[in-house]
Formats: structure tokens, C-alpha cells, sequence
């Protein structure tokens, strides 16, 4: 089977060799010598002033709340992972969900104003697929209405927006490093700021409250990333640049296939993407199906992201409807994309793709379906 991703290994000599080390320190968690070593790696890569490793995406995403101190109810995209709302609602935050841009897929900072409330403490958006948000139209919305800015850069890694790392925009950013990522530590996350006193409380937040031997300056949970996990991602950030040329070569011809047979995403502008997935919108859900259906006889795994649109969960009601995030999540598929897949296994990709989307094919700007979408 062809799965949407494959995790990217990398050397296994180098990684064991790390692991040689940890076995010779015994040191495997609390701030190791490993992650340390990371962290100040991804600093440097990453162009920002303060990485922060966690356990897990999720969990930086928590802390990230907690450090701002956010309360009552932030405004958020329906178009992602359930963590980004789930994540709100565990820390007590309502999400209120404003609806998302037709073409970027994005946050739409036209609908971030009008979901604002009294007790509205920050905006928590989606670099969705990787695609930056609106950054700077977001910051305007939130100095004007004195928010805290969250961004879930969870496919963001290596991305970058007027000529920087797209996670220097808003007050935290935070990363998954889970196995599915193009960079990954098997499970992981990080904390993203240039905040000083952010990241000190972050820090603190992440290991119990605990500043010292003898010294707990408040709550806190246990969020530290251990060695093995951080030895994994040293392995992978040697070869981080293979992994984006492989991966811009096989969006390319993608793109170059199939743009004229369903709608791609679109890039935000000044922007330089990652590739981290490549997602197709197709006509509605019967035909999203009926693709899989067929991609499914030919060996071909791809996923559905992100069904169902999160303003439809049951634990998150009430919510308006937001109608672009609704119709977009029964039409996006993700297709095979990760370093190694062959040539010849995209083709059948492709192929597959076009027989299914040339039966009774049906453009999106198309008058007729203009006032559906």
C-alpha cells in the first residue's frame, strides 16, 4: 500500500550512535544534553529566538495557553486537526469558530473580526498544510482589539513569509514533531516565541512549576522532551534539506498534472511553502469517494484532512455554521507525498486521478456552483 506518508527514518548507524551516548550518561529525560543540543539547533535552523521541546504538539499548544493566561473564549479556524479546538476547550477556552478563506484555505481575517466577543482573550490560527495564515492582517485585528495570537504551525516547520520563519509572526507558535511530519522526534512538539518572560513561563510550565533544587514557582505538567526523541530529531535536521527538495519535486508534478483537473490551495503571497502535504479539493464528497474508491483498488492510501469541519462536533456546541469550512472538508483529499515515492507509483496517482475527475468533470468556478461554495 501507498500511504499518504511514510516516516522518514534517516540514518540508523547516526541514530544509534546517539543512543550509545545516552546509554553511556544515563541521561535519558529532564533536559538532556540531546535536547539541549536540539533545541539551540532548531533556534539557529529556524531563525527564531527561543525553541521549546515538548512531549507532543498537543501539549505545546496547552502550554502555550497557559502561559498567556488566556480565558474566556479565543477565535479559531474550523479547517484543522481537532487539537487546535480540542486543545482550547480542555483548557477551559470556548472556541468560537470564524469560517476560512475559499482559496487559502486559512483563517479568513474577514470573519475573525465579527466572531470577536467581550470575554475574547486571543485569535488561535491554522498554517493549514503549511500555507501561512494572513499574518500581518491578524496582527492588526489583534493590537485593535488587545489579543494574544496563537499560530498551530504544525505543518509550518522550515516555512518561511516575507523572507523569515513564518513562526516569528504572532505571540507563540507551536510545532508537532510526531512521526508523520516531515521533521519528527517519533513523538514530539515545540514552543516557539520571542518572548523572554513567555519563554521562561513556558519553561516552568512544562516541568511542574519546578525553577530550582529546592524551588517550585507554580503549577505545571510534565511536557519534557526525553533523549531518544531528541536524538531522532538530530538525525532527521541533518538531512532536512534533502527531505524539502525531495518533497518540492514531487508537489511540482502534482501541480503541473492535475491543476487543471480539481482545485489546488492557494499560497499565500511572499511566501515559501514546505510541502509538507499535497491536498486536492474535488467537486463534493460523492466524487471525493468515489477517487478514493478507485485510488483504494490501485494500492493507494490517501486521507482525508480535515473531516469533519470542527464547528460540527457535538462537545463544541453551540456554533454558528461556518458554510466554506463545511463544504471544503467533504471535498479535500491528501495525496502520497514523502522522500522515495517512486516516480512511478505518483503516475498511477495521477492517472488514477484524472480517469476518476474526467468523468463528469466539474470546475469550481464554474457560475453554476459559484454561490454553493
Amino acid at each position: 500500500m501507498i500511504n499518504v506518508t511514510k516516516t522518514y527514518l534517516g540514518d540508523i548507524n547516526k541514530f544509534k550512535h546517539y543512543v550509545d551516548g545516552i546509554y553511556a550518561r544515563g541521561w535519558l529525560t529532564n533536559h538532556g544534553p540531546l535536547v539541549t543540543e536540539l533545541e539551540q539547533r532548531l533556534v539557529d535552523y529556524l531563525g527564531v529566538k527561543h525553541v521549546l521541546l515538548t512531549n507532543n504538539g498537543t501539549l505545546a499548544l496547552q502550554v502555550a495557553y497557559r502561559a498567556l493566561g488566556l480565558t474566556g473564549s479565543a477565535v479559531t479556524t474550523p479547517f484543522s486537526f481537532v487539537a487546535t479546538s480540542s486543545s482550547l476547550q480542555w483548557e477551559g477556552i470556548r472556541p468560537i469558530f470564524a469560517d476560512i478563506d475559499r482559496a487559502t484555505w486559512n483563517i479568513s481575517p474577514e470573519h475573525i473580526e465579527s466572531r470577536i466577543v467581550s470575554d475574547t482573550t486571543a485569535i488561535v490560527g491554522t498554517h493549514v498544510f503549511g500555507n501561512p495564515c494572513a499574518v500581518e492582517q491578524i496582527e492588526q485585528i489583534a493590537l485593535k482589539h488587545k489579543l494574544k495570537v496563537v499560530y498551530d504551525g504544525a505543518h509550518a516547520f522550515a516555512v518561511r513569509h516575507a523572507g523569515r520563519s513564518v513562526l516569528n509572526w504572532g505571540d507563540i507558535s507551536t510545532l508537532s514533531f510526531h512521526a508523520t511530519k516531515l521533521f519528527h522526534t517519533i513523538e514530539g512538539g515545540a514552543i516557539i516565541t520571542n518572548d523572554d518572560d513567555l519563554a521562561r513561563k513556558a519553561y516552568l510550565l512544562c516541568n511542574f512549576g519546578i525553577a530550582g533544587v529546592d524551588s517550585i514557582e507554580g503549577i505545571g505538567i510534565n511536557a519534557k522532551m526525553n533523549e531518544f526523541s531528541a536524538a531522532m530529531g538530530l538525525c532527521i535536521l541533518d538531512d532536512i534539506d534533502n527531505i524539502l527538495e525531495s518533497r518540492a519535486e514531487i508537489a511540482y508534478r502534482y501541480q503541473s498534472r492535475l491543476g487543471d483537473y480539481m482545485d489546488l490551495q492557494k499560497a499565500e503571497s511572499n511566501s515559501q511553502l514546505n510541502h509538507s502535504y499535497f491536498p486536492v479539493a474535488l467537486t463534493g464528497e460523492q466524487q471525493l469517494l468515489r477517487v478514493r474508491a478507485a485510488l483504494n483498488d490501485e494500492g493507494i492510501n490517501p486521507r482525508r484532512y480535515f473531516y469533519p469541519s470542527l464547528d460540527t462536533l457535538d462537545y463544541l456546541q453551540p456554533q454558528a455554521a461556518q458554510s466554506t469550512s463545511r463544504s471544503l472538508a467533504q471535498r479535500v483529499l491528501c495525496l502520497p507525498i514523502y522522500p522515495g515515492l517512486a516516480k512511478e507509483d505518483q503516475d498511477r496517482v495521477i492517472e488514477t486521478l484524472i480517469t476518476e475527475c474526467s468523468q463528469g468533470q466539474v470546475r469550481y468556478d464554474d457560475p453554476a456552483l459559484a454561490q454553493v461554495i
